[in-house]
């Protein structure tokens, strides 16, 4: 049997990793699209690496498109595999990946007026919202906590990690002639306190195990503080300055987990009586789904509904899908907060928002997650003074702040407390992936002190051979 580390090695974006056992079947952990990689990530995307009608099925960890965005393009591509995932994960990526075609397509199409005033031929959208909303058929949704066979001699057991409505580790079970591997895969591993989600569970004992790297290199803000200072920022720039505050957030999981927060102020009266907005059809959908999996929140969300029986709505929200409507906050003067994706600030309406707000030193940007290199987040948050939004110049005059605690990723203290349900001496090899590599050189470090011995840090495209 062998792995090959084909997305998300040595970096953050496009996780993709090929089991291929030694009875010919080929299973892929995830099918993500890369991010941030500037003019380089659209032939990344298209190189897949492998032959997509090759793949017998793909085990999918959660929705963010990240891990699941390329899917419809391995459709498109000959893939009729299955794609294995929970049904909270299935119900999101049926919303989340037809948007994601029609963003390819949108995209495509300006790119194309481009090229055409250049003499050049036009090109295709890597995949349309026809061949997401085709893709689909190929899933199966399964339960967390139970093992199930998806092929002769396979088996898969999802268990839950706390990071995104439905998301989940999944062990892998291969008997090859008689001879049993197994092999953890973290997927993307949330965090002990998160707001809405329960802390993650702990994973069958395995053999080899494949883990997460995002923050391997540092540890979180306390979570108190950090909602301090969320109403902090909100009252300087709301009240103080009479601005806008601009919230870019993934519109999957983050956009839920800060309307909760600003919920919960609203509630005990903390809020500023100021305008809310969620302009993101996206997000306006997926907050639907979660109010569907009430049972994969944790207690304090249990207690809240006690009380309150929409935890994401109240009085000075409102939640904006026309776009006309989108436009016109646009020419609104008034103090009001924003909270639009996407959350790298590099598609999406929020992006029009910031054109028409980052030059005003009124007006503030926060952001709350993970920003890739190279995307439009990455920059306004390295202090450059000038940017480029749809090509056109903008001045950085807005206040711009960052909260890291609002993230759905465990830091690295938390991530080596997920893995105290391994015995170390039992894992043969653990993989680092889904990390910068600053990040996990020393969080190689953090599971070497725990035990671990064998630590690979994998390169792109790198194959390794899997022995029992």
């Amino acid at each position: 049997m062998e792995i090959k580390f084909i997305g998300a090695a040595r970096e953050v974006t496009g996780s993709k990793h090929l089991i291929t056992t030694r009875h010919g079947k080929k299973i892929l952990l995830d099918c993500g699209m890369f991010q941030g990689k500037g003019l380089e990530t659209d032939a990344l995307n298209r190189n897949t690496m492998v032959d997509p009608a090759e793949i017998d099925h793909i085990i999918l960890t959660h929705a963010h498109v990240d891990h699941s965005g390329l899917i419809p393009y391995f459709y498109k591509r000959g893939f009729r595999g299955s794609v294995i995932c929970t049904q909270a994960t299935r119900n999101l990526c049926s919303i989340m990946l037809p948007d994601s075609g029609f963003i390819q397509e949108n995209d495509t199409h300006w790119f194309n007026k481009k090229r055409a005033r250049q003499g050049l031929k036009p090109v295709e959208p890597i995949y349309t919202e026809k061949d997401a909303h085709a893709c689909m058929e190929l899933f199966i949704s399964v339960p967390l906590n139970r093992q199930f066979y998806i092929d002769n001699n396979i088996k898969v057991k999802f268990t839950n990690t706390g990071h995104l409505l439905g998301s989940a580790a999944a062990t892998i079970e291969i008997d090859e002639f008689g001879e049993v591997t197994r092999i953890g895969y973290t997927g993307d591993i949330g965090r002990n306190n998160n707001y809405l989600l329960r802390a993650p569970d702990a994973f069958p004992q395995c053999d080899y195990l494949i883990v997460e790297s995002t923050y391997g290199d540092r540890l979180h803000q306390n979570k108190q503080l950090s909602e301090d200072e969320l109403l902090r920022i909100i009252k300087h720039t709301c009240v103080e300055k009479k601005g806008k505050l601009i919230i870019p957030s993934f519109a999957i999981g983050r956009t839920q987990e800060i309307v909760y927060i600003l919920n919960n102020f609203y509630n005990e009266g903390k809020l500023p009586i100021i305008p809310i907005y969620v302009d993101s059809p996206l997000a306006v959908n997926a907050t639907n789904i979660f109010r569907m999996h009430l049972d994969l929140f944790n207690k304090d969300v249990a207690e809240v509904l006690e009380h309150d029986d929409d935890p994401f709505g109240f009085g000075t929200l409102k939640y904006i899908t026309n776009v006309n409507h989108s436009k016109a906050l646009n020419q609104r003067k008034e103090p009001c907060i924003i909270i639009s994706a996407s959350g790298m600030m590099e598609a999406g309406r929020v992006k029009h928002h910031i054109a028409n707000n980052i030059d005003n030193p009124n007006n503030s940007i926060l952001a709350i997650g993970y920003c890739a290199p190279m995307t439009l987040g990455a920059r306004i948050l390295s202090g450059e003074k000038e940017i480029s939004i749809h090509g056109m110049p903008h001045k950085v005059n807005a206040e711009i702040f960052s909260i890291d605690a609002f993230s759905g990723h465990a830091d690295y203290q938390e991530m080596e407390e997920y893995l105290r349900c391994q015995n170390p001496e039992k894992v043969k090899k653990l993989f680092i992936v889904h990390g910068d590599y600053e990040a996990q050189v020393p969080y190689s470090k953090v599971l070497e002190k725990s035990g671990f011995k064998d630590i690979v840090i994998p390169k792109p495209g790198e194959v390794f051979r899997i022995k029992n």
